[in-house]
Parts: C-alpha cells; sequence; structure tokens
C-alpha cells in the first residue's frame, strides 16, 4: 500500500484537503491531480489507548483500506484519524463507517 509518511504530507492535507467526519473516524482527502496511487496515511493518537490499542486499530484501518483500494479513484492522499470510539467498536462496524465516510467524500470510482 502506497502510504503517506511525512508529516509535511499530513500536514499539507489537512490544510488544502476537505474532510469528512463521522463518530469513529474523520477522513481527509486531498486531490493532488496526479495520476499516481492514491497514498494513505493513518492517525492513532494517544486518546485511544495504549500501545496495544493503537497499534490494533491501526491494523484494522490498514486492512479496511487495502480491501477497498481497487474501488478508490487515482490521485487522491487520504488521512484517516481514528477516534477514540474507534477502539472499542468491532471491525465491521468500523468498515460501515468507512463506506460511508468514503461515498460521502466521493473518493469511489463511479
Amino acid at each position: 500500500m502506497a502510504r503517506l509518511a511525512r508529516a509535511s504530507e499530513f500536514a499539507r492535507v489537512r490544510e488544502e484537503g476537505r474532510s469528512v467526519h463521522g463518530r469513529l473516524m474523520l477522513i481527509g482527502v486531498l486531490e493532488t491531480g496526479t495520476c499516481g496511487a492514491t497514498r494513505t496515511g493513518i492517525v492513532t493518537s494517544r486518546r485511544l489507548g495504549g500501545a496495544v490499542v493503537r497499534n490494533r486499530v491501526r491494523r484494522r484501518l490498514r486492512e479496511i483500506v487495502r480491501l477497498s483500494r481497487p474501488m478508490l479513484r487515482e490521485g487522491l492522499w487520504l488521512v484517516v484519524v481514528a477516534k477514540p470510539g474507534a477502539a472499542k467498536v468491532a471491525s465491521r462496524a468500523l468498515a460501515a463507517e468507512w463506506a460511508q465516510l468514503a461515498g460521502k467524500a466521493r473518493i469511489f470510482r463511479p
């Protein structure tokens, strides 16, 4: 999976992109205008819990994004920010909210 790694990339998505908010996560979207692969970054803050909890949430979100990768448009930078409730719900609930917010953000191919 192509990932966002630099703090400057996350900051650019926050400043120049748009975002959609849900109960469990926030998705920031920046259309780069290039035809490259969609790059994704995942943010899990300490408000979620300890390192084990944060890593578990990060792995679950990464898998959800990976499975929906064929449906994503190209040339996007995505930042997924997990909210504290994300650590307490099942993966199915995370996937459902991801699908709802991704549809709202219009990041899926037509």
